[in-house]
């Protein structure tokens, strides 16, 4: 019995074709991971699964009954409610049995006849496999557990969803969706609020989850513990794979190969990916199914791809100190709550440094330090002269909604534009799928993932020799992030990023800066609260 069907549907907006003849079964138990471009439609499926579009053609039917739960990257839970109402709200049939079996307690208590007696006995015995069934006898732990292990301190769980940051609205609306435990799951980014243990610990709830879902989501370690068949949205079709990330990865390859396709760079990309995943000794796991043979057979030779090429001619002119940033005994507190104390570290030419640690720990709050968004209550950060730093998230934040993709991206004082040759700088937009109509397009037409493409290329172009990034593969599509680490690695300055993506961050790190870590490992600065 297939939970939900998709049968020959298509889909458009206005003039712009979204799908076409579109064929999908999602059957109990299944994981599906649903990857593709920005704008390829991804959303849009969900949003049919939903009844909240209709097809242009075909027909989309969901099993009668079922229970869906619905995540989007914009969070729909508002109200003057807290989270902890609305969670609590959930379990208002076990409050009904609660109330019941006190009542019951309460009329034993007065001894009551025998006939009464005996009702309130078989009565009660029944509750108690009502409760057993509706597992109800730790609801709130339950509750506790999923409001910590999200984050959620005591101010932001009596706190109201109105007066929640964007970003807590989604934990809050992930943490209720998690709970009402629904026969499918479509979830839409569930991981860019997340820190490395929450997305850790939500892999875990899956192992235990007997239902099926439908994941859109770019963080490709949590795709590989998750899901059992990735399905892309590519020309407006629906491509199927059979197994987890990694296994998407190479045959994506095979199928690119066997077509004669001519993406050279998403080919190229691939090979990339596929070999970080065999570094990662990730095709271990699936070693029974041959795919580390499969690796082996199709991995590119080490000489220069073209997608290097590109990126290496890009940066060629760009010429970078040693020493670029200086941080002595920094330190930061809000109130009561010490961030970071007496912390030092250098940024060198050729670090790229990834900060991790909890949500809340500080993170974001160093990067603010550093670039002077933010004051320290101690200590010094020194740039060094030249052409300094520059930050992802200011560049995404100022973005200017009339002006054009190739104005913005190319108007920066000491852009790199001015001394690439034109053919270069046209070459690197095509990877990240810029085309010439694309640059002809006002920013303010542009989606949300396509605006941040705009800003992570002004940033690579930018001509500075630090590159701050905070989160940037959040609202970035699985090429664009590709794109971007290659950037990043052969970026002869220095890549300070905040991020929760585990293979984005042991792509491109050679150092780590930690927060809330007990003791330093090698290749780590640690640091300390106190």
């Amino acid at each position: 019995m297939s939970l939900v069907r998709l049968q020959d549907v298509s889909v458009r907006f206005d003039n712009t074709q979204i799908l076409r003849e579109a064929f999908f079964r999602l059957e109990p138990g299944d994981r599906v991971g649903l990857i593709g471009k920005n704008g390829s439609g991804k959303t849009t499926m969900l949003q049919l699964i939903l009844d909240r579009i209709t097809p242009a053609s075909g027909t989309v039917t969901v099993e009668p009954g079922t229970r869906i739960g619905y995540f989007s990257q914009f969070s729909e839970l508002n109200g003057a409610s807290t989270i902890t109402d609305v969670l609590d709200g959930l379990f208002s049939g076990i409050k009904a049995v609660e109330a019941e079996l006190a009542s019951i307690d309460t009329a034993i208590a007065g001894d009551p006849a025998g006939a009464e007696l005996d009702r309130l006995i078989a009565r009660q015995a029944e509750l108690f496999e009502d409760m057993d069934r509706l597992d109800g006898w730790d609801y709130p732990r339950r509750i506790a557990k999923v409001l910590t292990t999200l984050g959620f301190s005591q101010a932001h769980r009596v706190c109201a969803i109105d007066e929640l940051s964007g970003g807590w609205r989604n934990r809050a609306a992930l943490a209720k969706i998690l709970l009402e435990d629904p026969e499918v799951l479509l979830l839409d980014e569930p991981t860019n609020f997340l820190d490395v243990a929450g997305v850790e610990w939500l892999e875990g709830w899956f192992r235990d989850f007997k239902g099926a879902a439908v994941i859109v989501s770019h963080d490709r370690k949590f795709l590989d513990a998750v899901v059992t068949r990735i399905i892309e949205v590519e020309n407006f079709h629906l491509h199927e794979y059979p197994g987890n990330f990694g296994e998407y990865v190479v045959q994506k390859q095979f199928r690119l190969k066997s077509l004669e396709q001519q993406f050279v760079h998403e080919s190229e990309l691939l090979a990339f990916e596929a070999e970080g995943i065999a570094d990662r000794r990730e095709a271990a796991k699936a070693a029974s199914r041959g795919l580390g043979n499969q690796l082996a057979k199709i991995k590119k030779s080490r000489t220069p791809r073209p997608v290097d090429q590109i990126v290496t001619e890009i940066y060629g002119g760009l010429h970078v100190k040693d020493v670029l940033c200086r941080v002595e005994g920094l330190g930061k507190s809000y109130g009561d709550k010490v961030l970071f104390n007496d912390l030092g570290f250098e940024i060198r030419r050729g670090n790229r440094i990834v900060v991790r640690g909890a949500n809340g720990s500080g993170k974001s709050t160093l990067l603010k330090v550093l670039t002077g968004q933010e004051e320290a209550d101690t200590g010094v950060v020194s740039w060094a002269k030249g052409p300094g730093f520059v930050s992802y998230n200011t560049m995404l934040e100022e973005l200017d909604d009339a002006d054009t993709v190739s104005h913005a991206v190319n108007a920066l004082p000491d852009s790199l534009a001015f001394s690439a040759t034109r053919k270069s700088v046209n070459r690197f937009l095509a990877m990240f799928q810029f085309s010439e109509a694309d640059l002809k397009q006002k920013i303010g037409n542009l989606s949300g993932g396509q605006k941040a493409r705009v800003a992570m290329a002004q940033c690579l172009l930018s001509g500075a020799s630090v590159l701050l990034l905070d989160e940037p593969t959040n609202h970035l599509d699985l090429s664009s992030t590709q794109v971007m680490e290659r950037a990043l690695i052969h970026f002869p300055g220095a890549v300070v990023v905040v991020s929760h993506d585990r293979f984005f961050s042991e792509k491109i790190a050679n150092q780590y800066l930690v927060f809330g870590a007990d003791a330093a490992l090698p290749g780590e600065i640690q640091v300390r609260a106190a």
